[in-house]
């Protein structure tokens, strides 16, 4: 039997928990709520009550009125006798009318009442030695009667009427002893009601009370522990939160958001001693090989070796960081002269260059750094990283394992850079950039297959800049997004109108990085101009490189490939083969081409190891249902040697160089109109 995960479990308490709680939440006001009721019906039984006690006290006042006025009527002179009648009906009518009343309120009060309380009220009404119902009735009617006969008398009417009989002390006596007995047992029989109400509610209030003691002990109790430790858990996660906020996940190095906060504050300890600061930018040289031939376990291994040995080369008031990837900073506080700092540097780059055994495999990292110092190089934190990074990549020309400082040459070429971003951004602004198509043809029948789009620059004053100069650059500072829009608005726009003229271009490929994909908006941007143009979806390609599929979860590009691929979109897997380890994170659910990279193709028809990875990737591809396209084919020999190996289509200079839209038009017009023959160029590359 599998065992129980501690989520699932925790998860069902707290389930059991909650319900427990509502359940007794539910109790507890239902109690409420028939406390409540109770009070309200002893609160209106007490004033029906109350009303009882206070008719039986106002018919006993009433019954000696009556027979006190009926007693007076003959004593006093024949002018009041008329006046004292009328006094005596309107009292004998109160009398009658108030016992009738207390008769039907007494019947409601004892309806369902079987207890001895209310059995004698009734023996109080109609049996020995009371029958207050027969004096009560009997006095009221005898009062009427005697109203009536003195009247008449007052009248001069009275002849032939019987005489009343009178009504003596010994009735009022009767009637008044009956009240007494009566108001005797309604007190007995409402404080009875009381106590059984009383009891109830005492009951109800002992049942409330061990309600939220088991509610406390059992449910509040476990809750509070709950909450306790969810409450650790929370601080702890705090703690953990704040110290993920400035360290890397992986390393345990310093992270970017530190560095940028507290690059300020050592500038000005730096500056307030008057000590030197130097920036050491490292870079590995050998790790997207790591990953692509022994996988990201490994990867991550060397970046966490990398760390451990920043940290055990370098001094207790040095501050390491990881900027991301495989892109570390230190910080050299007092870093002294340059020959200091060259000696330094040195020793860190053996440490990090010692090889490191995984998974019984040796790996050799290789490490190279870029120096910059503070305040000979830069004043600011922005331009100390900026100079440190551009010696890095001088150092990087110069081979893996090396390092350099930031130097004047090394200013020269920022400055260019820099004027060359200025105007890279003021070409964005004026979409100055251009579209060049290079035609994709069939090895075997010269069929065109599809053309790829390749942005171009042509400078005011500089004339055109090469791809390879301002595209780095253009990266470096973020700025692709923009040049690929335009890249392929234009580049859509251009094949839109050879699909309206009928000349068949086979696909529209053009190429987009992984940064362009990331925007959220790009889909829609894609959507959106392929129908304002009126080009359909299927009548386009997009090129991405391998990192963006082999990254897809860290770059969180899935739902859009998706969704672009969904929409009838091509995607081409571009200079393929440079992960040659990669191949089996391929899904042929996800890639319609294959693009060999161009350093395989060539001499392919002299080196073995070429020929080799090609018809790997060819087998592959074939078994997966992908098509391929191999790129920079020169020769007729390297064309005769893809087509045996089973490659369909090719592209590259000996086909066609890279042509202008209307150019690139006419030249697919002449193919659509004759019969295409595969021709190999030789000439001079644009």
């Amino acid at each position: 039997m599998a065992k129980e995960k501690p989520g699932n479990a925790t998860g069902r308490l707290i389930v059991i928990i909650k319900s427990a709680y509502w359940i007794a939440l539910a109790i507890i006001a239902l109690m409420a709520t028939a406390s409540y009721i109770l009070l309200q019906q002893m609160m209106t039984d007490h004033q029906a009550d109350m009303r009882l006690l206070s008719l039986v006290s106002g018919q006993k006042a009433q019954s000696q009125r009556v027979v006190f006025l009926a007693n007076a009527i003959d004593r006093v002179p024949a002018a009041e006798q008329f006046r004292l009648v009328r006094v005596l009906e309107a009292t004998n009518d109160e009398f009658s009318s108030d016992y009738a009343e207390l008769k039907a309120r007494l019947a409601a009060a004892t309806k369902d009442d079987r207890g001895e309380e209310a059995q004698a009220i009734g023996r109080v009404l109609y049996a020995a030695p009371y029958r207050l119902d027969y004096y009560s009735t009997t006095l009221a009617a005898n009062g009427r009667r005697l109203t009536k006969v003195l009247e008449a008398r007052a009248a001069g009417t009275s002849a032939g009427m019987p005489e009343p009989a009178r009504l003596d002390e010994a009735a009022a006596r009767s009637t008044l002893d009956g009240y007494r007995a009566l108001e005797q047992r309604i007190t007995d029989f409402t404080n009875a009601r009381l106590d059984r109400m009383l009891l109830l509610h005492l009951y109800l209030f002992y049942a409330t009370m061990g309600v939220i003691i088991l509610v406390a002990l059992f449910i509040f109790r476990p809750m509070s522990e709950m909450i306790r430790r969810r409450t650790t858990d929370l601080i702890d996660a705090h703690n953990s939160m704040a110290f993920i906020a400035v360290h890397d996940g992986l390393t345990g190095l310093y992270n970017r958001a530190f560095l940028i906060d507290h690059f300020d504050s050592l500038l000005k300890v730096a500056a307030r001693r008057r000590e030197r600061l130097a920036v050491l930018q490292l870079d590995l040289d050998r790790f997207k090989q790591i990953n692509d031939t022994l996988g990201h376990a490994a990867g991550d291994f060397v970046l966490v070796k990398t760390a451990e040995r920043m940290r055990a080369s370098c001094r207790a008031s040095d501050l390491c960081v990881r900027l991301g990837g495989d892109e570390f900073v230190m910080i050299l506080n007092a870093a002294g002269t340059t020959e200091d700092i060259n000696a330094l540097v040195e020793r860190i780059l053996d440490k990090i260059n010692e090889p490191m055994d995984f998974g019984g495999a040796t790996i050799h990292p290789g490490a190279s750094g870029g120096i910059a110092v503070y305040p000979v190089d830069a004043a600011n934190p922005d331009d100390l990283l900026v100079h440190a990074d551009l010696a890095l990549y001088s150092a990087k020309r110069l081979g893996g394992g090396h390092f350099s400082f930031f130097s004047d040459e090394l200013r020269k070429e920022l400055d260019h850079r820099k004027g060359l971003e200025h105007d890279i951004r003021e070409a964005i602004a004026k979409r100055a950039f251009s579209v060049h198509f290079q035609p994709q043809v069939s090895i075997s029948n010269a069929t065109v297959a599809g053309v790829e789009a390749l942005a171009r620059w042509e400078h005011p004053t500089r004339g055109m800049i090469s791809p390879g100069e301002f595209i780095p650059v253009a990266e470096k500072a973020m700025l692709m997004v923009g040049i690929g829009r335009i890249v392929i608005h234009k580049a859509i726009a251009e094949a839109a109108g050879w699909y309206r003229a009928g000349t068949d271009f086979g696909r529209l490929a053009v190429n987009v990085s992984g940064t362009e994909l990331r925007e959220p908006d790009f889909a829609a941007f894609l959507f959106g101009t392929l129908e304002e143009h009126g080009l359909p979806a299927k009548k386009l390609s997009l090129e991405i490189v391998e990192s963006v599929i082999l990254d897809d979860e860290q770059t969180g590009i899935a739902a859009t490939l998706r969704a672009i691929r969904k929409a009838g979109i091509h995607l081409e897997l571009d200079d393929f083969g440079t992960g040659y380890a990669s191949l089996s994170h391929v899904n042929p659910n996800e890639i319609d081409r294959l693009k060999i990279d161009r350093r395989f193709v060539q001499n392919i028809d002299r080196n073995d190891d070429n020929s080799k990875i090609v018809r790997a990737i060819t087998e592959l591809a074939r078994g997966l249902g992908i098509s391929i396209i191999a790129e920079g084919a020169e020769t007729e020999e390297e064309l005769n040697s893809l087509l045996a190996l089973g490659c369909e289509h090719v592209q590259g200079y000996s086909i066609a160089f890279p042509m202008p839209g209307e150019q690139a038009g006419q030249w697919l017009e002449m193919r659509t109109r004759r019969k295409p023959k595969l021709t190999v160029h030789e000439g001079k590359r644009a």
